[in-house]
């Protein structure tokens, strides 16, 4: 069987190696609640009840997937991100938690576990409690929502520096870590690297709010972010402008850092889809986002060997040839279920010149609601629709949820080891 690295690396060039290459946990996309790890860590006998799982993502909460469950499902993939958080403090110092359901796992030490008086959980960035809260878990819930902390606004006297604030040269003690990091998965696993590099995301909502930052400035209110890319198109160009500056410097430190050895990179989680059609215009999308995603990807391409990853939920069919003319490599989640994004006309178009990473199972509805036999199905039709000449990393659509009944986790990963080898027999 050929290592993870040249399998993953097979499939993003559109070849075909022995089977198709797998992803759980390699990005803050393909990943798993730390619930549903906990559960089935238990269910392949991996530890022992009670095992506490840590907490790699509070925002998110998403469980560490460690080697050891990578091995046991034949995973390919994992993932370098950050020493920080979305909140803002790093992944260290861990402690205890109980989550409501009775799952014991492990919390960044800065992690706030008291509740309110409603049985809420608050969350502060740096975990510093002086400041105001950026994350509400509400009772019961299993993930945060974001407190939006915008400063009353005056569009007449908007600043670009303000919607600047979260970007700057990238710290030296970052870069140390991106170094170790890599070093350290590149010489004691053949898993292919998946990395998260910070800054490139243009107008990436789930950050837009910079729950990380204390006192955040500038347009921080997600609507109000929106109404403001209609209503004040050349503002935001400029901060994109600025960003664009900032990113291209930084890229080039952390690659002086890392080298090749990363396979693909998480450029943008920019989402540009809903369920029934994109919700911005291929002529919009050439004219604000476009720009910055050529020449992020543009750098990448002349200067590593690395491909360039566009993460955009919902229907975006209607936006991939603009997606390629920008440059990037791969499309992920890949969302079957909305309108427009049939598996098979996809591949037909696009597939080969985008890989597909994801799209394996439908996680709003097969994975979570349905049978095991229900999953089976599912899968071996994406596999037949997706597998062919490479160019497609098997993951589930988006991260697998609380709840997930473990029966039909394993059914997935089940189907893709009998199912995934070349030449398919899906």
């Amino acid at each position: 069987m050929l290592p993870s690295r040249e399998c993953v690396n097979l499939a993003l060039n559109h070849q075909e190696a022995d089977r198709i290459p797998v992803d759980l946990g390699g990005s803050l996309g393909t990943g798993m609640h730390v619930s549903t790890v906990y559960w089935l860590r238990q269910a392949l006998g991996l530890d022992k009840p009670g095992t506490p799982v840590k907490v790699i993502e509070p925002y998110q909460m998403l469980g560490e997937i460690k080697l050891d469950l990578m091995e046991a499902l034949g995973t390919d993939v994992i993932n370098l991100s950050g020493p920080k958080t979305l909140f803002g403090y790093k992944n260290e110092g861990w402690k205890p938690w109980t989550f409501f359901d009775g799952v014991p796992m492990l919390v960044p030490g800065d992690f706030n576990i008291e509740p309110g008086p409603n049985g809420e959980v608050l969350m502060y960035p740096e975990g510093d409690r002086s400041a105001p809260p950026s994350g509400l878990m509400p009772k019961g819930g299993y993930f945060f929502d974001t407190i939006v902390r915008q400063p009353p606004l005056n569009e007449r006297k908007m600043k670009v520096e303000d919607n600047l604030q979260e970007f700057g040269p990238i710290s030296t003690e970052d870069l140390e870590h991106f170094r170790r990091e890599a070093k350290q998965l590149h010489t004691n696993t053949d898993k292919a690297i998946f990395a998260g590099l910070p800054g490139t995301a243009f107008g990436d909502i789930a950050l837009v709010p910079v729950p990380w930052i204390k006192y955040p400035k500038g347009i921080r209110d997600i609507e109000e972010w929106y109404i403001t890319t209609a209503s004040h198109p050349g503002f935001v160009r400029e901060v994109f402008e600025q960003q664009c500056e900032i990113a291209l410097a930084n890229l080039a430190r952390i690659y002086d850092a890392v080298g090749n050895r990363i396979a693909a990179v998480w450029t943008t989680g920019t989402d540009f889809g809903m369920q029934n059609g994109p919700f911005i215009s291929p002529g919009s999308y050439r004219h604000l986002y476009q720009p910055f995603h050529r020449r992020i990807n543009n750098w990448i391409h002349e200067h590593t060997s690395w491909k360039s990853l566009i993460h955009s939920c919902g229907s975006v069919r209607a936006l991939l040839d603009d997606f390629i003319a920008a440059g990037f490599d791969i499309l992920n989640p890949v969302q079957c279920s909305a309108e427009r994004m049939n598996p098979v006309e996809l591949k037909a178009e696009f597939g080969q010149r985008l890989t597909f990473w994801g799209g394996g199972v439908d996680t709003q509805r097969t994975l979570p609601f349905g049978t095991p036999d229900e999953v089976r199905r599912e899968v071996r039709e994406r596999i037949k629709s997706f597998g062919s000449g490479g160019g497609f990393v098997f993951a589930a659509v988006h991260n697998i949820q609380a709840r997930t009944p473990v029966e039909n986790i394993l059914a997935m990963f089940e189907t893709v080891r009998e199912c995934g080898r070349y030449p398919l027999r899906a």
